[in-house]
């Protein structure tokens, strides 16, 4: 009984295997999409990732501008107004980005 099935099952197959033509001409479009969809991600990442960056960028430049700053004061090249005239201006620029 079993082999009888399994012969009228492979004969079935048989039978149906011969409209397989193949994927078609459009199985290069599923790679293409995931290609799509991965560069997609890694640039989402690349942009908020530089984004962020840049500002952490300016937040700390403007803090060692202040320091290097700091620095002159306490060594004695600049004086107190010229001080408080530079620490004015660093923190107005670094506010503005």
């Amino acid at each position: 009984m079993t082999s009888i099935i399994a012969g009228a099952t492979a004969a079935t197959l048989a039978a149906d295997n011969d409209h397989w033509n193949g994927p078609g001409p459009w199985w290069p479009l599923f790679p293409l999409l995931w290609l799509v969809f991965i560069i997609a991600i890694f640039a989402t990442f690349r942009f908020f990732g530089m984004r962020r960056w840049r500002s952490m960028q300016g937040h700390f430049g403007t803090r060692a501008g202040e320091a290097k700053l700091a620095e002159r004061y306490a060594a004695g090249e600049i004086d107190e107004q010229e001080y408080e005239r530079r620490l004015a201006t660093l923190r107005r620029m670094g506010s503005s980005t």
